[in-house]
């Protein structure tokens, strides 16, 4: 019988902010690389298939899971099966903070507890390095030691069991007497032992960290669970050592299942992270904006004036973008690729995102040093210079670059932003007068190309009457009054024209991006429709909006970067960072709302039915029964 290919919702994420792995319902670790995001992955299943391998624990035979979650307020993750006569439980984490101790620097624990009856558990540790599915060199001692050259792994388990690489181990877990695992990884480093028998109290020790991180969010904060959950996926996405936030930990994971849509996403993009900095600046979070900008800065210091699209982790080249042989793909979506041909383009965007990232900071009371400053105006000064210019537009497309109207309105964004931070930062007048000239020209020129009067809406591009999702920022921007009728009409197209059947949105009408296959729904965009409504005075419909789009996250609130709009069913790269940021944002805009409102709903209340939109020119609004996950225990909701 053909295995069952889990879910993209089914699986959780352990992260230590260095590396991350993806763990599927049955307690296999499908995706882990090292010794970072970008490396190569050691257990690789996901996308390999079982040649890639796998590290399971689990029950010995099929059994019922009774429920998976989170530890509240932690990166810890809890499942637990019905046994014969009892549960158990697979516990597990990385550990994020070790500095200060004679620690590897990744340490992945897992703990298999039994309660009211033994049960039979079974591990299956199969290692399997890179792109040729190489078998590690093994030495069996105290701990199983495995090597491939520079990099080695070690397993540890409690009670001195001992485990063979690519074989099932038996093991009969006895209430009271808890089986732990203790993987380690080190690169060109030595390989440093850790104990088994104390290892859960680095883990208990970590979620006292993230519990005490994520207790200073304010209480007032709307749908504050997912909000946290967003918060802690942001922040594991968030490579430590150099403060680079990475925009997923996979690649390859199919847009179009079964189509070619699939790309590394294991970079650090400028765009996206700006997008987690003022997610997290809205919470309070600054020491990650700070961070983020210090990398930024260190990142972009060979390339500069130039923004590149995207960086590696370290602030290097991305690499080429190349396809690996053998490797049959997710559910069958090759090909598999790594790197990403998306480095090389001009993104006039990204430069908007940047100096507003860098201005808030400044509103926040935050004053930029030299180097940093010098870098916001340089970046300015390019986009003075080149706004004329067609570009590739935030969706990448691989086509001829296109004079993007969304483009143009992020580099009258840093412009605007750049003249507000010179108002407490030095600059000379003969720039001012230059970034001021060039604000003033490029207003018009959007306002006069960009804009189609008949349908009272911005396009998509100058001279297309296509739309494009990513003017719904618009109302975060300033370009248009709040009220302006042009900023209501755009979002009111936007949302009747790329519907994809509520509550999702196209980022642009199918098609219309020069390669074969589906385009799914973008979810980002839905959550940037939120945010649009809350600002718009429209925060009923934002409420309704957001409260449905959280009934499609996977059972453990983790969203990937698209969906079926016909099946709801999670697609592309996953636990994307994007998402999580705009569902932040969208939050914090419910939030700002509601201070002059009746507060709007909490996690965990019970929702009967919402409506679509009904807008002149689509269909007509229909109700869809929906019962939103309750707190703690996560089950799929149905999708009726």
């Amino acid at each position: 019988m053909e295995a069952r290919i889990p879910a993209l919702a089914d699986y959780g994420l352990l992260g230590d902010t260095r590396t991350a792995a993806l763990v599927s319902a049955d307690g296999g670790i499908d995706w882990l690389c090292a010794p970072t995001f970008d490396g190569d992955p050691v257990f690789g299943a996901l996308l390999g298939g079982p040649e890639a391998g796998t590290f399971r624990a689990g029950p010995a035979l099929p059994a019922t899971q009774l429920g998976r979650r989170y530890r509240p307020h932690t990166a810890t993750l809890q499942t637990v099966w019905a046994t014969d006569g009892g549960t158990l439980t697979l516990t597990e984490a990385m550990v994020a903070e070790v500095s200060g101790q004679l620690l590897p620097t990744t340490l992945l624990v897992r703990r298999l507890e039994a309660d009211g009856a033994p049960a039979e558990a079974a591990v299956v540790f199969d290692p399997r390095f890179g792109e040729r599915h190489l078998r590690p060199r093994v030495r069996q001692g105290r701990h199983l030691v495995c090597e491939w050259g520079a990099l080695a792994m070690s397993l540890g388990v409690s009670g001195g069991l001992r485990v063979v690489p690519g074989t099932t181990t038996a093991i009969t877990v006895v209430p009271g007497r808890p089986v732990v695992m203790v993987l380690a990884l080190a690169y060109t480093e030595p390989l440093i032992w850790a104990d088994p028998e104390t290892a859960w109290d680095l883990v208990e020790a970590d979620e006292d960290r993230w519990r005490e991180w994520t207790a200073g969010i304010s209480r007032d904060v709307p749908f504050r669970e997912a909000v946290l959950r967003s918060l802690l996926t942001l922040k594991l996405l968030t490579y430590s050592p150099s403060g680079a936030p990475v925009a997923a930990p996979t690649t390859s994971l199919p847009e179009d299942p079964g189509g070619i849509r699939n790309w590394d996403y294991r970079f650090a993009w400028p765009r996206d992270a700006s997008i987690g900095i003022a997610a997290f600046l809205g919470l309070g979070k600054d020491a990650e904006a700070l961070n983020f900008l210090n990398w930024l800065l260190h990142a972009s210091r060979l390339q500069r004036p130039r923004l590149p699209a995207l960086l590696t982790l370290a602030g290097g080249h991305v690499p080429r973008e190349r396809t690996l042989e053998n490797w049959p793909g997710y559910a069958g979506s090759a090909p598999v690729r790594v790197g990403n041909g998306a480095a090389h383009q001009h993104q006039l965007d990204g430069y908007g995102w940047v100096i507003d990232a860098a201005w808030n900071l400044v509103r926040q009371g935050h004053r930029l040093n030299s180097e940093t400053w010098r870098a916001m105006r340089g970046f300015t000064d390019l986009v003075a210079r080149r706004w004329p210019e067609p570009d590739a537009g935030i969706w990448e497309i691989r086509a001829d670059a296109a004079h993007h109207v969304h483009s143009k309105i992020m580099g009258w964004l840093a412009l605007d932003r750049a003249l507000r931070i010179a108002e407490t930062h030095r600059i000379s007048g003969r720039r001012r007068r230059r970034w001021e000239a060039a604000r003033s020209v490029l207003s018009a020129d959007i306002a006069t190309r960009g804009f189609d009067p008949a349908r009272n809406t911005y396009t998509r591009s100058y001279g297309s009457s296509d739309l494009d999702s990513a003017l719904l920022i618009l109302p975060v921007t300033g370009f248009e009054a709040r009220d302006s009728a042009r900023l209501r009409g755009t979002v009111d197209a936007v949302w009747a024209e790329l519907s994809a059947g509520y509550p999702f949105l196209y980022r642009y009408p199918p098609g219309q991006d020069g390669l074969p296959g589906d385009e799914g729904a973008f979810l980002p965009c839905s959550f940037w429709l939120a945010q649009a409504l809350a600002l718009t005075g429209r925060a009923a419909e934002a409420a309704e909006l957001f409260e449905a789009l959280l009934g499609y996250t996977g059972p453990l609130g983790l969203f990937s970067e698209e969906a079926d709009p016909a099946t709801g069913i999670l697609l592309g790269n996953y636990p994307q960072a994007m998402t999580h940021a705009a569902l932040v944002q969208a939050a914090l805009a419910l939030r700002d709302a509601a201070q002059e409102r009746t507060p709007l709903p909490q996690d965990g209340r019970l929702r009967e039915t919402w409506r679509a939109p009904h807008r002149a020119g689509t269909t007509p609004g229909y109700r869809v029964k929906k019962r939103l996950r309750a707190p703690g225990w996560g089950v799929p909701p149905s999708k009726s």
